[in-house]
């Protein structure tokens, strides 16, 4: 297995999803007649791509089990027991998605095994865990995106409150004016995530009446009209007022640790993570939530979330994360300027997002790339070059 190949993507359809974007990245003629939410690029069992052999088209999965070191290499074989260690996928939200968190490793692999020895059946609408891994994310912006990550600070928390919440939340918010430290914010949020239905309605209709008022003061006020307008009695309304809001132009990225609160809210961009299916809901969502185990796994800290901007090296641009399983860049190709891989390098997963461009690998295989194709490099590929006039980017497995 020393070749490229070009890849067949599954599309996950989700109420939250684009009628448009995706259809549009894989040149079909929008809008589609479901919301198409997710494209996975992967070997994840919930979800795998499948390459194009001589043989035809075969599972991704299935073909790194047969060639582990070829498509992997060496090294990101022995580390991840012959798997691919992550997931690339692009993400098109026409509205807000579920308030999540993502378990740790150790969190993952107890969960896994709770839930299979509960005989809970792996594609149970019912399941927090499919897998045993971890799930870090590195979400890069294609377009403009809004999203909630990682609790504000409790100053700022207990400001907006008191102007969308005092009446229905004033013992909560003077109890988090005065014991700022984590304990305090964890007895917040559980708080008013274990209420009783009737008291979310009305605390979530008091935000709605108020935000109103302020929407154009601040973001958080806007988009608790918004969410709340669509989830009148859901408490995940107003955690606009609690969560970081977090604006990413394109070509802009942000990295989510295990155990960070958040919530996506519109746009389109590319989203690479641990290979995980691992998502624990606290609402906003039609999906399972299990509000006690997300209590279990989220850090209660005041978490500014940073804005990576890309280093550039040439014409590629590298997002650095703390993750060991990904690494995610951009190759800008122009007509007087080709990409040349490196000499050492892992499994790498390429996608066009716009223009045209082709690659060409050590065994003069050539791939035209137009907007929307993908194709994976194994690691036995010794070389290989981009030419023409497009905008790529890479997951790869750093070294």
């Amino acid at each position: 297995m020393n070749r490229i190949g070009l890849l067949k993507n599954i599309v996950k359809e989700y109420s939250w999803g684009s009628y448009t974007a995706i259809p549009k990245l894989l040149g079909k003629k929008p809008p589609y007649d479901k919301p198409q939410a997710e494209l996975w690029m992967g070997a994840h069992p919930s979800g795998y791509s499948m390459i194009r052999t001589e043989g035809g088209w075969e599972s991704l999965s299935g073909l790194i089990k047969k060639y582990p070191v070829e498509i992997l290499g060496e090294n990101c074989a022995k580390k991840y027991g012959g798997e691919l260690p992550f997931l690339f996928k692009v993400i098109a939200a026409s509205g807000p998605l579920s308030i999540q968190a993502h378990p740790n490793r150790t969190m993952a692999k107890k969960g896994f095994k709770r839930e299979n020895r509960l005989g809970i059946p792996l594609d149970s609408s019912g399941r927090n865990y499919r897998d045993n891994n971890h799930k870090p994310e590195c979400l890069c912006a294609i377009s403009g995106f809004e999203a909630l990550c990682g609790f504000r600070g409790v100053s700022e928390t207990v400001r907006l409150l008191k102007k969308t919440c005092p009446g229905t939340l004033k013992k909560q918010i003077n109890e988090l004016k005065n014991n700022t430290n984590p304990s305090g914010l964890k007895s917040f949020f559980t708080s008013i995530m274990t209420m009783d239905s009737d008291r979310k309605k009305s605390i979530v209709s008091e935000a709605f009446r108020n935000a109103g008022i302020f929407a154009d003061e601040n973001p958080a006020f806007k988009w608790v009209s918004v969410i709340a307008g669509k989830y009148p009695s859901d408490i995940g309304a107003i955690a606009p007022l609690f969560l970081n809001y977090v604006h990413l132009e394109p070509g802009q990225a942000m990295f989510i640790q295990t155990g960070q609160l958040h919530a996506y809210l519109e746009g389109v961009a590319l989203e690479l993570m641990a290979d995980s299916d691992n998502v624990i809901r606290g609402g906003l969502t039609p999906k399972h939530v299990d509000v006690q185990e997300l209590l279990n796994i989220v850090k209660f800290k005041q978490l500014k979330t940073g804005i990576i901007f890309p280093e550039k090296n040439r014409n590629e641009s590298i997002y650095k994360t703390p993750a060991g399983e990904f690494v995610l860049s951009a190759i800008n190709v122009t007509n007087s300027e080709t990409y040349i891989s490196p000499g050492k390098r892992s499994i790498e997963i390429i996608l066009c997002i716009e223009g045209r461009a082709v690659i060409t690998g050590s065994e003069d295989d050539k791939f035209n790339m137009t907007k929307g194709k993908s194709v994976i490099i194994p690691a036995s590929v010794k070389k290989y070059n981009i030419s023409g006039k497009a905008t790529l980017y890479k997951a790869a497995v750093p070294l």
